[in-house]
């Protein structure tokens, strides 16, 4: 079965934002999980703007990353420069990319003002997993 990890630096709203749309997205046989290199709690503003696009994502955990899992992927996907920078080595067969997106959670503002900033990156992942998507799929 193959397999797609998404990593970001705290497993935070990007990588389960990531791990949400790619499980509604992407064909079921692929096995799809992200972790960070922290664990952090789901952020509510996260949860609240993928429910606007039909996906739960408030039963998922923050996990850290799993070296077996990693090294059996068949894509990492990293989301935030720290992952990227500070994620352990994999094996040459694994496929990698970095999509270098904004941490919502650090947006400051009205609450109208930062939930735009979530909605914003939710929307870039979303195009970003119907892009892999359609590349998947030309095989």
């Amino acid at each position: 079965m193959p397999q797609i990890y998404f990593l970001c630096t705290g497993n935070s709203c990007r990588s389960q934002m990531a791990e949400g749309f790619a499980k509604a997205i992407l064909d079921p046989s692929w096995r799809i999980a992200s972790a960070g290199i922290e664990t952090h709690g789901l952020n509510p503003k996260a949860v609240k703007v993928m429910a606007e696009k039909k996906i739960d994502i408030s039963h998922n955990q923050s996990k850290l990353i799993d070296s077996d899992y990693l090294n059996s992927s068949d894509l990492v996907v990293t989301l935030c420069g720290d992952a990227r920078d500070k994620c352990p080595m994999t094996p040459p067969n694994v496929k990698k990319e970095h999509w270098p997106l904004q941490d919502p959670a650090q947006a400051q503002g009205t609450d109208k003002e930062v939930l735009d900033v979530f909605r914003q990156v939710r929307d870039e992942i979303e195009q970003r997993i119907l892009d892999l998507n359609q590349r998947l799929n030309k095989g």
